[in-house]
């Protein structure tokens, strides 16, 4: 197990971990808003196994400087049955992304992407619909997150994955009390030319909550006429930032949001639990072109 970076005997650090983990941009967002607020703290990225994950909580459950860890691929539910508490929230999810150590050792699991993803749509949200749905890709972790949050905000939802089954039980789990359907994934492959109805005072979502379309991926197959009119198309994966699907919705007249928007609004509320400040995000404009060059 590697060392605790060596910039300091006292230094507080936090880290995000995953496996692989190279490609992982929150360093350089959270070391952004370090610098910004001129705090003495330090964040990397560490590449933790599987089979290395207890092992890794257990050494730094030990360290004092260590403020906690972000957690991705593919520990995001193995990391549950090794923490001491669980919020609400991540309990709920089945999912954490966030683990933060207190001062006695204790470790606690987060889930800020529900409050990331749903960050940039927080204008639409507050208005009034008549009603609310979105078609969702992807049944992992960060889409356990994203079903969990939008049906807190009274969205029918289509969930579509690789497993239907898998999908319904989901739907079980977090969607609620409202009806809502999973059809294969192929469903959304083919053109449609079925009839909306008026749209008006609705608030229609597309999002693609999975790894399809990320580089090193398969690319994600959805004909953009499954979108009803005046949709918000909405991809969190980030590498590339401009995906196939972001690229055909801009073409068909829809507004977009990038997995940027998502990252940068997750990593902000993980930012404050591990180091008790609020990010500066008066800079999000210059952070983004950081994260693009």
């Amino acid at each position: 197990m590697s060392m605790p970076p060596s910039t300091g005997s006292r230094q507080a650090y936090a880290e995000v971990i995953g496996d692989p983990i190279a490609q992982s941009k929150s360093p350089l967002i959270h070391m952004f808003w370090i610098a910004q607020l001129g705090l003495d703290a330090h964040y990397r990225a560490q590449a933790v196994a599987p089979e290395a994950l207890a092992q890794y909580l257990f050494e730094r459950k030990g360290d004092a400087n260590w403020r906690g860890c972000n957690v991705t691929m593919p520990h995001k539910q193995a990391v549950l049955p090794l923490l001491d508490r669980l919020d609400p929230t991540a309990e709920k999810i089945g999912a954490v992304n966030t683990v933060v150590r207190s001062d006695d050792g204790v470790l606690t699991g987060y889930n800020t992407d529900v409050v990331g993803f749903l960050e940039p749509l927080r204008d639409e949200l507050s208005g009034h619909h008549l009603f609310r749905m979105t078609r969702v890709i992807g049944t992992g972790g960060a889409a356990r997150a994203i079903v969990a949050g939008l049906a807190g905000e009274g969205f029918t939802i289509v969930l579509a994955g690789r497993d239907p089954e898998k999908a319904a039980r989901l739907l079980e789990e977090l969607g609620g009390p409202t009806e809502h359907f999973n059809p294969p994934l192929s469903h959304f492959a083919e053109a449609t030319d079925f009839a909306f109805d008026d749209r008006e005072q609705c608030l229609d979502l597309v999002v693609n909550a999975s790894p399809l379309g990320m580089a090193g991926q398969p690319p994600l197959a959805f004909a953009i006429s499954h979108a009803p009119p005046g949709s918000i198309v909405y991809d969190i994966v980030t590498d590339p930032i401009d995906t196939v699907l972001l690229e055909q919705a801009r073409a068909a007249g829809f507004r977009t949001i990038d997995g940027l928007a998502m990252l940068i609004g997750q990593a902000a509320e993980a930012f404050e639990l591990f180091f008790d400040a609020a990010p500066p995000r008066d800079f999000d404009q210059e952070l983004r072109e950081r994260l693009l060059a």
